[in-house]
């Protein structure tokens, strides 16, 4: 029997709203900012950087819905926007049509489905850094913060997220699973 969620009447209306266009002067520039987030990311792991430089001027197109976003691999293992119109070597598309179900999957830990095309390698590697690199977010405050508060925000996003997943209905079998912020 499919349970729905207390929300799905939110989704239905969402669904259901006129996607806007944003202005193109907006999209280049959340663009750019996200490629500052990954390559700032991506410079914190070399094994990440060193896989990225054998695949220099290859091409990754992301899509979800209307959204797209291309980007070239560059020689120093890093990312950059590709030129509009550019030939993706790879192209993953997210078939996940509801943001609240993608949500849901991704407080839970799971990775949204994903439509893969073209080249098998670039792809391998691409999930490999999805699997393995991830942001030091309390790092990054420290840096600004200090350790201590950096630490604080750090366990409070912990414990909000935690409350989330339990929220969402984490599987109940799932050994990792904790309930109430007490490890099980």
């Amino acid at each position: 029997m499919a349970t729905q969620t207390p929300f799905s009447f939110l989704e239905d209306f969402f669904r259901n709203l006129p996607t806007p266009t944003p202005p193109a002067w907006l999209v280049d520039e959340s663009h750019r900012r996200v490629v500052l987030l990954l390559n700032h990311v991506l410079m914190q792991e070399p094994e990440a950087m060193q896989r990225l430089v054998r695949q220099s001027g290859r091409v990754v197109l992301a899509q979800w819905r209307s959204f797209t976003f291309a980007l070239l691999v560059t020689p120093a293992g890093l990312l950059d926007l590709a030129v509009p119109g550019a030939t993706p070597d790879l192209t993953l598309v997210i078939t996940e049509e509801s943001p609240f179900a993608m949500a849901q999957a991704l407080m839970q830990g799971d990775k949204p489905a994903v439509r893969i095309e073209g080249d098998v390698q670039l792809a391998a590697e691409v999930n490999w850094l999805v699997d393995n690199v991830r942001w030091d977010v309390e790092e990054d405050l420290s840096r600004i913060l200090g350790d201590a508060p950096a630490h604080l925000l750090a366990a409070a996003a912990r414990k909000v997220t935690q409350g989330l997943r339990d929220f969402l209905g984490r599987k109940s079998g799932d050994p990792t699973h904790t309930s109430a912020g007490n490890p099980a």
